[in-house]
Order: C-alpha cells, then structure tokens, then sequence
C-alpha cells in the first residue's frame, strides 16, 4: 500500500503529537516522528506541516542559537495546539476503530 496520501493525511496529528513531548526544531521533529515509525515522512512535508501549523495558530515559535551552525527556530505546542491536537485524537481514534471494525474479517 502506497503510505504517501496517508501520511499527507496524518501528519498534522503526527507533529503536533511529537511537539506535546516536547519542543523541537524543523530536523528534531523530522527525526523524531522517523524514529516512531514514520520513515517515509519526507523532509519539506515536515518543514511546510510546521510552518501551516505555525501560521494557523497552533504553534508557538522561537529561536535558540546553535553551536553547530546557524541558530534553530523551536517549535512549541500553545494552549490552540493542544486543543486541535485533543480534538484531532479523538477524530483519528474513531477512523482507526472503525477500520479496524471493518478489516477484522478481511484477513
């Protein structure tokens, strides 16, 4: 199954889950949802989810200099981030039951 148009679908849910651990910067989110499972997650998809995330009032931002280069815009989870993440949890847990339901006899 080709997880391309999946993960364009969850990938909202997937970087404001992995900024409720934390926050992180552009590379630190793409690590970190690559490390729970989500290899194919390509690295301006992260970048541009970020951004729309910020733009729409769910992130907050700031900058921390680096030693290893330039200085890192932080991404962080504000109290409409954490909501739309609540929110979004519940949306995807009912999808997920419901496939589930509908699979079980499939294989």
């Amino acid at each position: 199954m080709d997880t391309s148009q999946l993960l364009k679908g969850v990938l909202d849910l997937a970087v404001l889950a992995v900024l409720r651990d934390g926050d992180g910067y552009g590379y630190d989110v793409l690590r970190r949802l690559r490390a729970a499972g989500m290899e194919d997650v390509a690295d301006a998809s992260v970048y541009g989810t970020l951004r729309r995330l910020y733009a729409g009032g769910a992130l907050t931002s700031y900058v921390q200099p680096s030693e290893e280069g330039p200085h890192r815009k932080y991404y962080a989870l504000n109290a409409t981030g954490r909501d739309q993440l609540e929110r979004s949890t519940k949306t995807w847990n009912h999808f997920a039951d419901t496939m589930s339901a509908l699979l079980k006899d499939a294989a």
